[in-house]
């Protein structure tokens, strides 16, 4: 579960390497995020390959939606899944991410938005 002040791995090619949640959306009493939702991050250190070529930069703000939890998650069928990190995908203004790649596998909870599936390295 992701709350505010949270520290996320960025876990695509826009350039950023860490990320600080800043507000979780999708109603007006929602304290923690899942994946799947979008929340709202500022970005905290870049990659230092590609500082000078990066899509981002240090300081902005920036939508992402959540792609892998720290915490348990249980699909339908019964099958639980638990990742070793928190991590997101940067999003542009209208809900289309950044990067031309995600590294690892995203759930098929994220099967509603075509492009992340695309761009990811498979589904589970």
């Amino acid at each position: 579960m992701i709350q505010l002040q949270t520290i996320l791995n960025v876990s695509d090619n826009s350039g950023a390497k860490t990320a600080k949640c800043i507000k979780v959306f999708g109603g007006f009493k929602k304290k923690t995020a899942n994946i799947g939702d979008i929340v709202l991050v500022s970005i905290q250190k870049l990659r230092n390959k590609i500082k000078l070529k990066s899509k981002v930069k240090k300081g902005e703000v920036y939508k992402a939606i959540v792609i892998r939890v720290k915490n348990k998650t249980l699909q339908k069928n019964g099958v639980s899944f638990k990742y070793f990190e928190n991590s997101v995908s940067i999003l542009n203004k209208q809900s289309i991410p950044l990067a031309t790649r995600i590294k690892g596998p995203v759930q098929k909870i994220l099967k509603t938005n075509p492009k992340i599936v695309s761009i990811s390295d498979g589904l589970i």
